[in-house]
């Protein structure tokens, strides 16, 4: 995958981060987590459990090519120096084509004689996908919150979509093993649909949506993406079916949510 110019050394140095303008918590700048540890850290993730507020804060590390993201460090896996992340094993995610991606999951995994619907339209423009990210990620910094033990982490990408694959995430590796293909597919959703990677957990997935479908037919085209994507969703999840997961999970929802086994 091409690479960006990484400011995370600079933290070893400056653990706080105050010369990117940051004031970080206490965190660990981590590799690879495979056989081929480079020489730079991947990722910088705190040490524990982020608080609200703690997402915006973030803010200014844009400008020195860094994108925040949360990690579930709470279900069981531990946090990513638990992982197993895999950099080097994948490829650019700008050299695969999103439709042809999701046209080849959905004759492998979720056709069942059906042919491929094609890619849903895009709906009219929404929020701002960054602020829409923002409320999102407070939700799950806050008490209460579908994590159990989130923590802050920042990543050298040049955009959301790409952070899975920036790190070598291997989450949905029985489903996919080259995770650039996914972020092909989350780069035309950005494109689309406003979103946001906003969290990654073991082996799923979280992201927010600026500009959700919002009328039962759209919902349904996108069900029908998300099906491909992660079978898992429809297959083991609570509306086994695209018009019930359209309705439930998709229809003017601001969050997306992935999960593979």
């Amino acid at each position: 995958m091409a690479t960006l110019p990484n400011p995370l050394p600079a933290l070893a140095a400056d653990p706080s981060g105050g010369s990117l303008g940051l004031r970080l918590p206490a965190g660990t700048l981590l590799g690879t987590t495979d056989e081929d540890p480079r020489h730079e850290p991947l990722l910088w993730c705190a040490d524990g459990r982020s608080l609200p507020g703690g997402w915006a804060a973030l803010e200014p590390a844009r400008r020195a090519g860094l994108l925040p993201l949360v990690l579930e460090a709470g279900d069981g896996h531990g946090g990513p120096d638990r992982w197993e992340l895999m950099p080097g094993e994948v490829s650019y995610p700008g050299d695969h084509d999103a439709e042809e991606v999701l046209a080849e999951y959905w004759e492998e995994y979720a056709a069942q004689g059906e042919a491929w619907p094609g890619p849903a339209g895009s709906p009219d423009q929404g929020g701002d996908p960054d602020d829409v990210a923002t409320v999102v990620a407070e939700t799950l910094l806050g008490e209460g919150g579908p994590f159990k033990e989130p923590r802050l982490a920042l990543v050298p990408a040049r955009r959301s979509a790409d952070l899975p694959t920036a790190i070598g995430w291997t989450g949905p590796v029985n489903h996919e093993g080259d995770t650039a293909r996914l972020s092909a597919v989350l780069r035309s959703w950005e494109d689309r649909f406003g979103i946001r990677v906003v969290a990654l957990g073991f082996d799923h997935l979280l992201v927010s949506v600026a500009s959700p479908p919002s009328t039962p037919a759209a919902a349904q085209a996108v069900a029908a993406e998300h099906f491909a994507f992660c079978p898992g969703n429809i297959h083991q999840g609570t509306h086994p079916t695209l018009r019930a997961y359209a309705e439930h999970q998709v229809l003017n929802q601001r969050t997306w949510h992935f999960w593979w086994d």
